[in-house]
């Protein structure tokens, strides 16, 4: 994937400063913090645009081929979308997914924006993701465009590295 096809300006939370705190419904209608893993966990946080939608699927699909990758007893995935928790129930239960689906739906987007990656002409956050560190900071983060897929590699490196800060 070329560097001009994935990245865009970077918006949102800067590196170094401590991350939005997130309290929503997962795909199974339980409530997830992002607070919950401070001090025991580095969290990857990925924006998803919309369920369903052939580049969100794809990229699921290959997180889930990698998921022991991403959820150990250091780190956990968070996967944020604005869809209705009915939706991402249905679209893990169709696609077998079993990582963290978490429904920004109402108020609509308002993680999203905390994060500063809320597409309000599309209705969308923007394909971005973040690592958060154990101590609730925001570690790294990247912004693609909303057709390119993520680097899955990149998003692993940047995990484990946040386990060392």
């Amino acid at each position: 994937m070329s560097e001009s096809l994935a990245t865009v300006t970077p918006p949102g939370v800067p590196v170094g400063v401590p991350a939005p705190d997130l309290a929503l419904r997962d795909q199974f209608g339980q409530t997830v913090r992002l607070s919950d893993f401070r001090d025991r966990k580095a969290v990857a946080l990925m924006f998803l645009p919309f369920a369903f939608s052939g580049v969100c699927t794809g990229e699921l699909g290959a997180v889930q081929a990698r998921v022991a990758e991403f959820l150990t007893f250091d780190t956990e995935l968070l996967v944020v979308s604005c869809d209705p928790v009915y939706a991402l129930r249905a679209f893990a239960d169709r696609d077998g997914l079993t990582v963290p689906l978490l429904s920004d739906f109402w108020p609509h987007g308002e993680v999203a924006r905390a994060y500063g990656v809320f597409d309000a002409e599309r209705g969308c956050p923007s394909r971005s993701s973040y690592v958060v560190d154990r101590a609730g900071r925001v570690s790294w983060s990247v912004h693609n465009e909303m057709a390119a897929g993520r680097d899955l590699d990149a998003h692993l490196m940047a995990l484990r590295a946040a386990l060392s800060d």
